[in-house]
């Protein structure tokens, strides 16, 4: 029987005993529960734990799942691939959305990001290990593509996500997760405002927070193996 009253105690310990191995505040760095295919009863169980900000990948079950809890005060984070087709219902539905990878998405949600609501939080999402068959911008193209949609008017910018190639090898995580915190930092002299880095998630964390995350996106470590279909 999974615990996640147990598994959120060790992650949160795991969190707080990496920022003081690399001299960081436990504080500096939020865990964002990755809630894609789990059940609502288990968002609202590690919800009235502590736990308020949940990531999800897909928009109809997200939907769904907001709707059973909306009594809630959740802070939701939308971290999937965004279709054209999806950007009016994830501009309405959510806080944050981290997976920004190119300028018709975000001009899209700031165009149909209601206006009675706040600005939507944005991060941009980095091809950060120059993948062909990953999302993202390029490193090269960066710098223009935060300029472009820092004019939006519906959106904030906080700064830069990416999913480096799946490695176990904790050299070239390191690198990779630098190679992120090196650009957030060439970029904030122009953009202040970029503050954040979301990187990490169950498996490499440790070296996400060792080079400078400040949201890292964790499912399994919290939630157990995956169940298909998931069970809403």
């Amino acid at each position: 029987m999974i615990s996640i009253a147990n598994n959120f105690t060790k992650v949160v310990k795991d969190i707080t005993e990496h920022c003081r191995a690399f001299n960081r505040a436990p504080a500096d760095v939020q865990l964002l529960a990755v809630s894609k295919t789990r059940a609502a009863e288990q968002i609202a169980e590690l919800f009235q734990l502590g736990q308020h900000h949940f990531g999800e990948n897909y928009l109809q079950e997200a939907l769904d799942k907001q709707s059973l809890l909306q009594t809630l005060p959740i802070t939701w984070h939308f971290i999937g691939p965004i279709q054209s087709n999806k950007t009016r219902a994830i501009a309405s539905h959510f806080d944050w959305v981290h997976s920004v990878d190119r300028i018709k998405i975000a001009r899209r949600l700031s165009e149909q990001r209601p206006e009675h609501l706040p600005p939507l939080n944005i991060c941009l999402q980095v091809n950060i290990s120059n993948e062909t068959n990953k999302a993202g911008c390029s490193v090269d193209e960066c710098l223009e593509f935060i300029h472009l949609v820092s004019t939006l008017p519906q959106l904030k910018v906080r700064g830069l996500m990416a999913i480096p190639r799946a490695t176990k090898v904790l050299a070239e995580q390191q690198t990779a997760f630098g190679a992120l915190a090196e650009l957030l930092k060439k970029c904030q002299p122009l953009h202040p405002s970029l503050t954040t880095l979301s990187m990490g998630m169950s498996a490499d964390m440790g070296p996400a927070i060792e080079q400078g995350a400040t949201i890292v996106r964790v499912g399994t470590a919290l939630f157990g193996p995956r169940d298909y279909p998931p069970n809403l």
